[in-house]
């Protein structure tokens, strides 16, 4: 998957050929998992992220493809879908002791949802030990600071490169 992310960067793959590397991958992983009776030790990840498209945002093929490059990296990936109420991602993050959040919004309308998790991570205490990264296409870096978001990622390459430098 980091190749065909490379290759997607640099226009020689398109995004239907990402969508059916990230399936493929995706399916891989899973057969790999149930094989070898799970998802694996703890001591085998990365990292723990919860994954998700904010409130009021039906699209998810960015964010999904980002769920199986992070999960391919080596991290484990809690994805929760689309149109995420706020409060639903405060509640994955503190049931799986997450070490991260990716916030997904394609639409500049649902943009706002990014900044109002990160506003509940501080009212829950949680800002300080989870990471936040934003992506879609709205998002720029420039959103993410004034969001107090800890990163943007263009695109599911970058978000590896970016989890990793975070994290590790």
């Amino acid at each position: 998957m980091n190749e065909v992310g490379v290759l997607f960067e640099r226009g020689k793959l398109f995004l239907p050929h990402v969508m059916m590397a990230a399936d493929a991958m995706s399916a891989g992983v899973e057969l790999l998992q149930d094989e070898l009776g799970g998802s694996g030790g703890a001591s085998s990840k990365l990292g723990v992220i919860v994954n998700g498209t904010v409130e009021g945002d039906v699209h998810d093929i960015g964010k999904s493809i980002v769920s199986t490059m992070l999960q391919a990296a080596g991290f484990e990936v809690h994805d929760i879908g689309r149109d995420v109420p706020v409060q639903n991602f405060i509640d994955k993050i503190k049931e799986t002791n997450a070490d991260m959040v990716g916030l997904s919004a394609l639409m500049t309308t649902t943009l706002p949802g990014q900044k109002e998790v990160i506003e509940l991570l501080k009212e829950n205490g949680l800002r300080d030990k989870v990471k936040v990264m934003v992506g879609g296409a709205p998002a720029t870096d420039s959103w993410a600071k004034k969001c107090g978001a800890d990163c943007y990622a263009e695109n599911a390459s970058e978000a590896v490169t970016k989890a990793k430098e975070l994290l590790l």
